[in-house]
């Protein structure tokens, strides 16, 4: 393994000694620059990691040096150091693309421990670019965007499972995008010539979704005309995901075990044996913990399916990743719809980066799509974007009054039921109390989309 490489820059010599005689010992390969214009030479010259720069700096100021190495390599890791430490100083250079800071003098420990950091989201970056590189322009899957730590390491997950024949749980709340590290998993997996198919144990009523799983033969129920091949079937030689099965009903879940440890199953009014190969995928919102201690998920089955588990991380966990999501939205919907939109205003920029989104990915990309297709002029402002994420949120709103509050709180019960629901108006009315009428009429009177 190549060693890793730091470009190490300060004006006082001392500093310069001190740091650089440090890292070498820790085994790093160090080049030193006195100045931040000796240091931008070698750095358009040559390849480096990480650049630990001093951020007062004569003629080319620190901040001023990393636009200047962002500009060239916008990967480039960056750690700003400086005497004269600031929450104001902070922000500029993180703002600048800065990935740490630190404050002289330096802790020795701390800053190796900040460069491990930084060298783990380095790795971790170069896996992700990989993965990418995997599964192709052809199978080029829309929506895993973000560099955030809590992406790359799920990234990471998907690029060392992506090869095996384990079965993976993907947990995450609605709106995170399980189906699409599912579509990535398998798009990068030897099984990517076969076919992908999708099940969705939730919105299929328990009679037919036995059938719609394993199939059924002619007269086996009353409607059964013909005989029909399932899922499985139809998934033979490539990958199954079952979405939500946390929702699976327990006599399908002995029927799903079996064919799992046997890759045989019958169809439905048969009792010939067919086998399959088929690797299963899954995913849920729920807490299967709770539904086995409750009875109503069987432990066998769930350590079947839990081999390996990817969590996804939800959008305010992952708040780093909004500038990125929100401009490749905007891009996507406006030439979609054949709109010439150069961006937003800052107040709805702020608006949008400042939402919570309890629908996580999924409630982002309505919002924007929304935003587009409403939108009269070439920059999307605040009007444009629902009163939900216009207006400030019911815990930053303690001086109002009882209506404003009780609507702000009926707002957000809504929101978390359909994020709950999968944006399924029917099942969010259920888990509200309310009929699906009520739940529509409430819908257009907060402006809330899904």
């Amino acid at each position: 393994m190549e060693p890793f490489r730091i470009l190490v820059v300060d004006d006082e010599p001392a500093q310069l000694e001190l740091v650089g005689g440090f890292l070498k010992k820790q085994g790093f390969e160090v080049v030193s620059a006195e100045s931040s214009e000796a240091a931008l030479e070698k750095f358009r010259q040559d390849s480096f990691d990480l650049v630990l720069t001093d951020q007062r700096m004569p003629k080319l100021s620190g901040l001023d040096f990393v636009k200047a190495i962002r500009a060239h390599n916008p990967e480039a890791a960056v750690i700003m150091m400086t005497a004269y430490g600031s929450i104001e100083d902070a922000v500029a250079a993180i703002k600048e693309g800065a990935a740490d800071y630190l404050t002289k003098p330096l802790n020795l420990e701390e800053l190796l421990h900040r460069i491990h950091k930084a060298a783990e989201h380095r790795r971790l970056l170069n896996e992700n670019r990989e993965l990418r590189e995997a599964l192709g322009a052809r199978h080029r899957i829309e929506g895993i965007i973000g560099e955030s730590g809590q992406m790359l390491e799920v990234l990471s997950l998907v690029r060392r499972v992506a090869p095996s024949e384990a079965t993976v749980l993907i947990r995450g709340e609605g709106g995170t995008g399980k189906e699409r590290i599912a579509k990535a998993i398998h798009h990068a997996s030897p099984r990517a010539s076969g076919p992908l198919v999708r099940v969705n144990c939730a919105a299929l009523p328990e009679t037919l979704l036995e059938s719609e799983l394993f199939g059924h033969e002619r007269g086996a129920f009353t409607g059964a005309v013909a005989a029909r091949k399932g899922r499985f079937e139809a998934a033979d030689g490539g990958s199954l995901f079952l979405d939500e099965i946390g929702d699976l009903p327990m006599h399908l879940q002995a029927k799903l075990l079996r064919v799992l440890q046997e890759r045989e199953f019958e169809r439905v009014g048969s009792n010939r044996s067919i086998q399959v190969d088929v690797r299963v995928l899954t995913a849920t919102h729920r807490d299967l913990e709770a539904l086995l201690k409750g009875g109503r998920f069987r432990e066998d089955l769930y350590y079947r399916l839990n081999v390996v588990t990817i969590v996804l991380p939800s959008l305010r966990e992952r708040r780093q990743d909004l500038p990125l999501l929100i401009d490749h939205f905007l891009a996507r919907f406006a030439e979609k719809n054949g709109k010439k939109i150069r961006g937003f205003t800052p107040e709805a920029r702020e608006a949008l980066l400042r939402y919570d989104y309890p629908g996580n990915v999924r409630e982002l990309e309505n919002l924007i799509e929304r935003a587009v297709v409403l939108t009269r002029d070439e920059v999307i402002g605040k009007d444009d974007l629902p009163l939900l994420v216009q207006e400030p949120q019911v815990a930053d709103s303690r001086e109002t009054n009882l209506p404003a509050t009780v609507d702000a709180v009926e707002r957000q019960m809504i929101r978390e039921a359909l994020a709950q629901a999968d944006g399924v108006q029917t099942r969010a009315a259920e888990l509200l109390g309310i009929s699906e009428r009520a739940l529509r009429y409430k819908l257009k009177k907060y402006g809330l989309t899904f």
